[in-house]
C-alpha cells in the first residue's frame, strides 16, 4: 500500500523535462507541418510590423539609440520564442522599462546598463531553476496596478520633450529633475513638432478605430516621416538626434567591469530582474486566457535570462515579453513559438536592408507612439475602483504609485509588498478567534449547526476548562490568542485546548503554546489538544509541546472522557 501511493505520488510530481520542456518542443511532438508555418509567419510578419516603430520609440524614451530597441527584439525576442515556456509569447524591448533604462544610463552610462541586464539575467536563470517563478502569482493587486500606472506616468513625462519640440543641453533621468528641466525650457516649445506629435496621435487612434487590423503605429510612423520629408518640416528627426545608423548586427562583447561596477549596478539589475519577471509572467497569463492554454513559468524565466544575458552582449537593452505584441501574435493566428522567432528575423532583414531609412523618422511621431502606449498601460478604471475599494488597499495602491514616479521602481514595488503583507497580517490576526470558558460549553449551540458534534454534556466541573481557537494562528495573532488565554487566572485542574478549527500554526505561536502550557504544568493542570490536523501537529516540536508534556486526542469529547 505504501509503495503504491509512494508510486503515485511519484508520478504526481513533475519532472524536471515537465517544467523546463521549451513549448516549441511540445508543438513540434504535436504535429507541425506547412499549414502550421504558413500561419506562424504571416502572425510573425504581422507582429514585425508593430514591434518595428514600437522597438525603436522604446529605446529612445530610454535614452538610447533607436538600433539598440531592434537589436533586442531581434537577439532577446528570437531566444525567448525559441526557449521559452509559453506558446504565443513575444520577447522585445518593453515601454515598463524606460524610465528603469533611463536612470542606469544616466548613473552609470551603457556599458554599466549592459553589465546590470546581464546580471539580471543570471539572476531571472536562477530564479527559473530553483522553480521560484509561481511566487511571483503573489504580488499583491494593488502593487501591481499602482507600479504600471507609475510606470505609464514616467513615460508620459519622457516624451515631453519630443511631443513639444523642447530644447534641452541635458535631460535628467529622475523624474523631479526632469519636470525641472523640462519647465525651464517652455520658452522653446515648437508649434510645428505638436502639430505632428497631435497628427501621429489621431493617426493611431483613427486607424484603430476605423480599421482595427491595420497596423495602426507603422501607418503613423510612415505618415508622419512622409509628411516631414515631402514637406521639409522643421522639426528633430532620428538622424539628427543620433547620427546615421549602421546596418546589420555589432559582434557581441561584454563591457569592462570590475567587483566595485558590479556591486554598483547590482541593485539596478534586482530591478531588472524583478519587473522582468512580472512583466513576462503577466505577458504569459494573457497568452493564456487568450488561447485556452498554459505555460511554463519557471521554463520562461529561464528564456527570459538568457533572452536578456544575450540582448545586451549584442548591443541591446532589458528584453521581457509584452503584452500588447504577443496579444497581436495570437490574434494574428500563430500556431507556436515559430511566430515569434519569424518576427525576430523579418526585424533582422529590415536591419540589414532599410536600417539608413530609419534617419529619417521625425521624434515627434515615436512619442506620439509611446504616449498611445502610455495611455493603454494605465488601466484608470482599475486604479479607480482600488481607490474605492478598501482604505488598506487604497493606501498599498498610492503608495506604490507614488514611490515608482519620484523614487524608484525597486523601492515602489518593495515597499508595495512589504505594506501590503503587514495590512494582510493585520486582516488575518484580526479575523482569528478564540472563545472558551464555562459559558463557552453551556451556550455552545453552532455545533450542530455547522455539522461538529456538540460536546457531551452542558455542564462541566469548575476545575476543567475549555477553548476553541478559530483561524490561522500565526505570528500575527499570537498577541491576540495571548491576551485571552492570560486571562485564566485560575488555573483548572483539566485544560482542553481544540484546534480543531485551526488550518494552520506557526513556530511562534507554537512557542507562544509552549510558555502558557508551562505555566499551567507549574499549577498542576494536565492538558489536552483536541482535534489537532496532522500538518498542525508537525508544528508542535517544541520540547514543551510533545506527548509527555501534552495529551493529543481527537476530539474535545475524548478529552474529557480521558480526564473522568
Amino acid at each position: 500500500m505504501n509503495a503504491t501511493a509512494s508510486a503515485a505520488k511519484s508520478r504526481s510530481e513533475p519532472t524536471f523535462a515537465d517544467l523546463f520542456t521549451p513549448k516549441l518542443i511540445t508543438v513540434l511532438r504535436e504535429g507541425y507541418g506547412l499549414a502550421g508555418f504558413r500561419a506562424d509567419a504571416l502572425a510573425g510578419l504581422t507582429v514585425a510590423i508593430v514591434a518595428l516603430p514600437l522597438s525603436m520609440a522604446i529605446a529612445i524614451g530610454a535614452g538610447v539609440g533607436p538600433e539598440r530597441g531592434l537589436y533586442t527584439a531581434i537577439v532577446g525576442g528570437f531566444l525567448i520564442s525559441l526557449l521559452g515556456g509559453s506558446r504565443f509569447q513575444i520577447g522585445g524591448p518593453a515601454a515598463a522599462f524606460i524610465g528603469l533604462v533611463a536612470v542606469i544610463v544616466e548613473r552609470h552610462g551603457y556599458d554599466g546598463l549592459v553589465l546590470a541586464t546581464v546580471i539580471a539575467g543570471l539572476i531571472l536563470v536562477t530564479i527559473g531553476f530553483l522553480r521560484l517563478g509561481t511566487y511571483v502569482k503573489y504580488i499583491p493587486y494593488p502593487v501591481t496596478v499602482g507600479f504600471t500606472a507609475g510606470i505609464a506616468v514616467i513615460i508620459l513625462i519622457t516624451q515631453v520633450r519630443d511631443l513639444f519640440g523642447l530644447k534641452l543641453a541635458h535631460e535628467p533621468a529622475d523624474t523631479l529633475p526632469k519636470i525641472a528641466a523640462l519647465w525651464n525650457a517652455i520658452g522653446t516649445i515648437s508649434p510645428v513638432t505638436i502639430m505632428l506629435s497631435v497628427v501621429s496621435i489621431a493617426t493611431i487612434l483613427v486607424v484603430r478605430r476605423l480599421r482595427p487590423n491595420w497596423p495602426a503605429l507603422l501607418i503613423a510612423v510612415i505618415g508622419a516621416t512622409l509628411l516631414t520629408t515631402l514637406l521639409g518640416l522643421p522639426v528633430e528627426t532620428i538622424g539628427s538626434r543620433f547620427g546615421a545608423i549602421q546596418s546589420g548586427l555589432p559582434a557581441p562583447a561584454l563591457p569592462p567591469f570590475s567587483p566595485e561596477k558590479i556591486r554598483a549596478v547590482f541593485p539596478d539589475a534586482i530591478a531588472i530582474a524583478l519587473l522582468g519577471a512580472i512583466e513576462s509572467l503577466l505577458s504569459a497569463v494573457v497568452a493564456d486566457g487568450m488561447s485556452g492554454r498554459r505555460h511554463r513559468s519557471n521554463s520562461e524565466l529561464v528564456a527570459q535570462g538568457i533572452g536578456n544575458v544575450a540582448a545586451a552582449v549584442c548591443g541591446g537593452v532589458p528584453v521581457t515579453g509584452t503584452i500588447a505584441r504577443t496579444a497581436t501574435n495570437i490574434r494574428a493566428g500563430a500556431r507556436g513559438p515559430v511566430a515569434g522567432m519569424l518576427h525576430s528575423v523579418y526585424l533582422l532583414i529590415f536591419v540589414l536592408v532599410a536600417m539608413p531609412l530609419v534617419a529619417y523618422v521625425p521624434l515627434a511621431a515615436l512619442a506620439g507612439v509611446l504616449v498611445v502606449v502610455a495611455w493603454g498601460m494605465a488601466d484608470r478604471a482599475e486604479f479607480a475602483l482600488l481607490l474605492r475599494s478598501s482604505v488598506a488597499d487604497a493606501l498599498v495602491l498610492l503608495a506604490t504609485f507614488l514611490l515608482t514616479i519620484f523614487v524608484d521602481l525597486l523601492t515602489g514595488i518593495g515597499f508595495g509588498v512589504v505594506l501590503g503583507s503587514f495590512l494582510f497580517m493585520h486582516r488575518m490576526a484580526e479575523s482569528i478567534d478564540i472563545d472558551g470558558g464555562p459559558k463557552f460549553i453551556r451556550d455552545d449551540v453552532s455545533d450542530s449547526v455547522n455539522g461538529r458534534p456538540a460536546y457531551a454534556g452542558n455542564v462541566l466541573p469548575d476545575d476543567v476548562m475549555v477553548y476553541r481557537i478559530s483561524g490561522a494562528f500565526f505570528f500575527g495573532a499570537t498577541a491576540r490568542v495571548n491576551l485571552i488565554l492570560d486571562r485564566v487566572a485560575s488555573p483548572p485542574r483539566i485544560f482542553v485546548l481544540d484546534f480543531s478549527d485551526v488550518p494552520f500554526i506557526d513556530i511562534t505561536a507554537a512557542a507562544a503554546l509552549e510558555r502558557f502550557v508551562q505555566r499551567l504544568h507549574k499549577a498542576g493542570t494536565k492538558v489536552y489538544f483536541a482535534g489537532v490536523r496532522p500538518h498542525v501537529r508537525r508544528a508542535f516540536k517544541l520540547p514543551g509541546l510533545r506527548g509527555r508534556s501534552v495529551y493529543y486526542v481527537p476530539s474535545v469529547e475524548r478529552a474529557l472522557k480521558a480526564a473522568g
